[in-house]
């Protein structure tokens, strides 16, 4: 071997010779540069006429081919894996790795005709290698990955062991398996990797590797393992419950059918991201050992497929309808995005995958500006709201229920909201409020104007008055003791209750303050004079108490609060008025017979105010 060595050597040498050398004199010279540099090229042996040598230097190297080629033959052409007998895949190696040394030693001769012969034959043999190499890479990866289980890697840790990708087989009644959709099972733990091959399988990989992008095959050696690869991620992610769905597809869908794909989506998405990436990226490391930027290419092509399908789907959610009521379910999945971003910085820092990290930031602002996009259309949905016929009694708006509850539930994510309106809130930062106070103050501030159009659709005042008290309560209820009463500030809460007490007193004005002028002492009363008052109040009262009975007060304590305030008003007026009257002489016996109502029939009246016709409320709640 040692001699052989040193006739490649000196073999090498005349080359650069005759290449350099534009004429005899000049290759004459280099070769005595060679001779002074190293004793093993003398004179003797280098001034000799180079044809006469070269024919047995390209000898040897044919020979040396033809060896490997009988000795890589049997292999290439053998009917069983060449990894299933340890000698064998050893020998294979050895012979693979002296061919790679064959050819790049000899490259450097490649100008001359019997050499680059040679070199076109040896490359032929390379790529029956480097093909025979990739098949086998590719049965050790379905091998190993079938027989290995895969719970192994998470020890005993219970939580953990939840995690499997297999669902349990059924048997139908002839005995045979039932066919059906398999599903994940629930994940208590994220922090968990998945080691997806056996320890001597990896190293076997490994070895694979190097040679492949020793031979420069490093491209078809990352393309046989994500091929691999991808296949399992995409069969794990359908496993999880997501479907392989378009754009388009995911905006026509229903709903109902659209709410439990997110449901989907989000587990799949939380899986993938803190188990299934990270698992890959540390099996590309360790086959790709030593070669990062193979590693790196390796990686996002098992991953890009995956990612891309997630990231659509989210980007669909984000395009799609902006109606109030998806609102929710577009928060869970810019919530689920924003959360994997330390994932996303992490499992996509190499530039292979820059682009996907930056993909997946440009969606996650896009369903943050989707759910800018849904409020603009729940204020243009209050706007839109008109007001044509008049809730019966005065009752509770659904638009005032629907709204109220909406920004209730929406404020159960004020943190994310936050961040979601801050991304478009003015760069004025002296303003003291935050982006979400403003956003729900100029929504509440609609909710009232849409109330007083409503309210004037009502002819009667008092009424006008009752319907602003009903929904003016039923929103203070709502924002009271909760996120949204948290945002909106005690000084909102207060001034809104200043409202409330002013449609009261507006109600009491409207309904009762004419009875009330009645019983004004005047000095020039005569007993006929407060007979007429008395006959004019009974009639009014009469016709009060027949009308508002009919009206609602939906909420039970509002209501004992307004017959209580009318009680108070009414009644000790009415009892001096009464007493004057009695102490007018010439009121006589008639008294009793204009005196229509007692104390406690006014009492019972005045009960009996508010209660929407024959007691009921209209079926109204409070939810």
């Amino acid at each position: 071997m040692a001699e052989n060595g040193e006739e490649k050597l000196i073999a090498v040498a005349r080359h650069i010779a005759k290449t350099l050398g534009r004429n005899d004199t000049m290759a004459d010279d280099i070769l005595q540069i060679f001779s002074k540099f190293d004793g093993r090229f003398s004179r003797e042996k280098l001034s000799e006429k180079m044809g006469e040598d070269d024919h047995r230097t390209y000898l040897a190297l044919e020979q040396s081919l033809k060896s490997l080629d009988r000795r890589i033959a049997r292999y290439i052409a053998a009917d069983h894996p060449i990894w299933s007998d340890p000698a064998d895949s050893s020998a294979f190696l050895d012979a693979t790795d002296e061919l790679i040394e064959t050819i790049r030693d000899w490259n450097p001769m490649a100008g001359e005709k019997p050499v680059a012969a040679c070199l076109d034959r040896a490359d032929l043999l390379l790529q029956q290698v480097m093909f025979k190499l990739a098949e086998e890479f590719r049965s050790m990866m379905e091998r190993g990955g079938e027989s290995f289980d895969q719970t192994r890697s998470f020890g005993n840790d219970e939580s953990a062991g939840n995690f499997s990708l297999d669902s349990d087989d059924e048997e139908d009644e002839d005995g045979g398996i039932e066919d059906h959709i398999p599903t994940a099972h629930p994940i208590a733990d994220y922090d968990i990797v998945i080691d997806a091959l056996p320890f001597g399988t990896i190293n076997d990989l490994h070895e694979i590797t190097k040679r492949m992008i020793a031979a420069g095959f490093d491209k078809e050696c990352s393309h046989v393992f994500s091929s691999c690869r991808r296949e399992f991620l995409e069969e794990s992610l359908s496993r999880l419950g997501l479907q392989k769905l378009s754009i388009d597809e995911v905006q026509r869908m229903a709903w109902s059918d659209l709410e439990d794909q997110i449901e989907r989506w989000i587990k799949a998405a939380n899986v993938a991201l803190r188990i299934l990436f990270p698992s890959e990226r540390r099996l590309c490391d360790r086959i790709f050992f030593g070669f990062p930027s193979s590693a790196d290419l390796s990686f996002m092509e098992v991953c890009r497929g995956s990612t891309i399908q997630l990231l659509n789907f989210a980007d669909a959610v984000a395009l799609g309808s902006r109606a109030p009521e998806r609102l929710f379910k577009v928060l869970d999945v810019f919530e689920t995005l924003r959360d994997l971003m330390p994932e996303f910085d992490v499992v996509f820092s190499n530039h292979y995958c820059f682009s996907l990290g930056n993909e997946a930031v440009t969606i996650w602002k896009r369903l943050g500006e989707s759910i800018r996009a849904i409020f603009i259309e729940l204020q243009n949905l209050i706007r839109r709201d008109p007001p044509k016929t008049p809730i019966p009694g005065g009752s509770l708006h659904p638009i005032t229920r629907y709204v109220m509850n909406y920004l209730r539930a929406a404020c159960r994510s004020s943190q994310t909201l936050e961040q979601v309106f801050d991304e478009n809130i003015s760069t004025d930062r002296s303003l003291p409020s935050s982006s979400l106070y403003i956003e729900m103050v100029w929504i509440m501030d609609l909710l009232d104007s849409n109330l007083e159009a409503k309210s004037k659709i009502y002819k009667d005042s008092a009424l006008r008055s009752v319907f602003m008290m009903n929904n003016g309560r039923y929103i203070i209820d709502k924002v009271r003791d909760n996120e949204l009463g948290s945002l909106l500030g005690d000084d909102w809460i207060r001034k809104h209750s200043a409202k409330m007490r002013q449609f009261h007193v507006n109600y009491h004005i409207s309904s009762w303050s004419k009875m009330l002028g009645l019983f004004k002492p005047d000095s020039t009363d005569t007993s006929k004079s407060i007979k007429e008052k008395l006959k004019s109040f009974n009639m009014y009262f009469e016709d009060t108490c027949r009308t508002q009975s009919t009206w609602i007060i939906f909420e039970d304590q509002m209501r004992e609060e307004l017959r209580s305030s009318v009680a108070e008003k009414l009644l000790p007026a009415y009892e001096n008025f009464m007493k004057r009257f009695q102490n007018i002489a010439e009121a006589g016996k008639q008294t009793e017979k204009t005196m229509k109502n007692s104390l406690q029939d006014m009492k019972a009246r005045i009960d009996g105010l508010f209660e929407g016709g024959r007691g009921g409320r209209g079926g109204t709640g409070r939810n």
